[in-house]
C-alpha cells in the first residue's frame, strides 16, 4: 500500500502590529516551498472570521514522511524563522487525509 496523503495544520496567533510581517514572511516560504520540496501539493493560510490575530496555515503533502523531511531540514528551520518570529502562540496538527469530496465541477 503505498503511503497516504496528509494535511499539516498551524493554528497560530500573530498580534495585529506583526500581521504585514507575517505575510510577508508566508509569502516567501510558500513560493520556495511550492517552487520545489518534494511531497508537497498545497496550502492556505486563513485568518479568522472572529479574531483577527488567528491564523489558520495548512498544507498538504503526498505523505507525512515527505512534510517530516522538510520539517527536519536546515533549509526549513531557516526558511520559516521569520514568520516564527511573528507568532505568540503556535500549535501543530498532523493527519493522514483519510478521504476527501470529489474536486467540484461547475456544470
Amino acid at each position: 500500500m503505498s503511503e497516504q496523503r496528509a494535511r499539516v495544520v498551524f493554528l497560530v496567533r500573530v498580534p495585529a502590529p506583526r500581521t504585514e510581517a507575517f505575510l510577508a514572511a508566508y509569502e516567501e516560504v510558500r513560493h520556495l516551498v511550492a517552487g520545489g520540496v518534494p511531497g508537497h501539493l498545497v496550502d492556505q493560510v486563513c485568518q479568522s472570521s472572529t479574531d483577527p490575530e488567528q491564523w489558520l496555515i495548512t498544507s498538504e503533502w503526498a505523505s507525512l514522511a515527505d512534510f517530516e523531511r522538510w520539517e527536519r531540514s536546515p533549509e526549513h528551520r531557516d526558511l520559516v524563522r521569520p514568520m516564527r518570529e511573528c507568532f505568540t502562540d503556535a500549535r501543530s496538527l498532523r493527519f493522514h487525509i483519510h478521504a476527501q469530496t470529489p474536486a467540484f465541477a461547475p456544470g
